[in-house]
Order: C-alpha cells, then sequence, then structure tokens
C-alpha cells in the first residue's frame, strides 16, 4: 500500500512564465507566436535534451543556452540571430524577470493528499535555490520532508538519492510512489529502487514518442485518481 509521495519540482509543482518572456523576446524580431505555440516550443525542446542530453539542463544555463535556444527556435519554425536572441532575452529579464511559480492548485491538491493520509516528500535535482522557491510558493508547508540534490551531494537518477528518501521516510520502495517528469532522472532513479512513478508529461506521449512508459499523467491532479480517491472538488474561488 503507498504510503509515501515523492515529488519532484520544476515542471511537476513549480512552472515559470518563460512563454510570456519569450514572446517579448521576438517581438524585438518582429515575430510573433501564441503562448501555446510557444510552450509547445519549450516542451519539445526540455524533452529532447532530457533525451539525448541528460543532466545538462540542471547545470548553468551558460554552458547550454546557445544550444538550446537554437533547438527551441526550430521547434518555433524560425532562423534568428542566436547571440541576438539571447541579448534581447537578458534585456527582456531586467524588466520581466522569469520566476518560479507554482501550478494552479499545486498547494491545494498537495494538501487534499495529506488529508488523505499520504505523507509528502520532494526530491529534485536543485540550486540552492530550491528551499526559496517552494517558501515563495507556499510549498513546503505541505511537505514532510525535502532532499535537494545540492544539499545532499546526489542527483537523480543516482538511486542514492532514493534510497535515502526511503529512509527517511522509514518506507518500503512498495510503500513509495515518485511524480516527475523527467523519464530518464525520475522514472529511471526510481526504478532502480524498485520504487513506482508516475510521469507528468502535459501533452500527452507528445515530445516522449520513443517511450512505451506507463502511467503518464497530465499534472499532479490526476494523483488521487491514479491511487483510488476521488478527484479533488473544485475551487471556484481560484
Amino acid at each position: 500500500m503507498i504510503r509515501y509521495l515523492w515529488f519532484d519540482l520544476g515542471y511537476t509543482l513549480v512552472r515559470t512564465n518563460r512563454e510570456e518572456a519569450y514572446q517579448r523576446v521576438l517581438e524585438r524580431f518582429g515575430v510573433y507566436r501564441n503562448r501555446e505555440e510557444i510552450a509547445i516550443a519549450y516542451h519539445l525542446t526540455d524533452k529532447l535534451f532530457m533525451r539525448e542530453y541528460p543532466g545538462v539542463l540542471g547545470k548553468d544555463g551558460r554552458a547550454f543556452l546557445p544550444w538550446y535556444t537554437g533547438a527551441l527556435n526550430y521547434q518555433l519554425r524560425l532562423l534568428l540571430p542566436i547571440d541576438e536572441v539571447l541579448q534581447a532575452h537578458r534585456d527582456i529579464a531586467r524588466e520581466y524577470p522569469v520566476k518560479w511559480q507554482a501550478y494552479d492548485g499545486a498547494k491545494r491538491t498537495l494538501s487534499y493528499l495529506r488529508g488523505l493520509g499520504y505523507r509528502l516528500g520532494l526530491i529534485s535535482n536543485w540550486d540552492g535555490s530550491a528551499r526559496e522557491v517552494l517558501a515563495l510558493n507556499g510549498l513546503d508547508e505541505e511537505l514532510d520532508d525535502i532532499l535537494i540534490s545540492s544539499e545532499v551531494g546526489i542527483e537523480k537518477p543516482s538511486p542514492d538519492i532514493f534510497r535515502m528518501a526511503l529512509a527517511r521516510g522509514g518506507v518500503s520502495a512498495s510503500e513509495a510512489l515518485y511524480i516527475g517528469d523527467n523519464y530518464y532522472d525520475d522514472v529511471v532513479g526510481s526504478q532502480k529502487v524498485g520504487m513506482h512513478c508516475l510521469l507528468v508529461n502535459a501533452y500527452g506521449n507528445r515530445g516522449i514518442e520513443e517511450l512505451s512508459y506507463r502511467p503518464v499523467i497530465s499534472g499532479i491532479q490526476d494523483v488521487a485518481a491514479y491511487l483510488g480517491h476521488p478527484r479533488m472538488p473544485l475551487d471556484h474561488t481560484g
């Protein structure tokens, strides 16, 4: 029986406003793409990097941003000078900074799962800003334990970080479930210790067509139903 739910952070519990920021960048070049087009382009570029260049996205952006931006623009069917795009992005960031924000309903979902009797934790490959991101979004209040790679010195998909989580939670692998958006870090890593994983992918199998892995959920709002509970009631107050 599942007793402990462990979550990834980026693009599982929180996301950035990068689509809006990139719209403004493209406006500098007289180009328009709607938010959904940009969101899908980012999604596909993320999945490309997760598959082909594991671990790169968690490193210093200066090492991969030109490379990443070229792939992003390819998805948007654009041929733009990368150096100028990156400079425009830096300019825009000063007036319109990209911030990590909780998904709509994320805090309520965690609270609902806690109310169902589950203990909740975080396992994330992140730098020293992770706790600030959690606190600013009120997510730390809903978590029983937090494991951040930069603090414990271990990164997913190493099984050691998952073993550490199990030991700290006092549960076996069969009593734990991991929820994350990166197959190569989250599914592969958790399975190495016998822990099952729900793979988050907002666009069905788009971007992960090479995978036959199931189950895939669209977001953490689907976790309760997967575990056999009623869906969280809608909050019409926002």
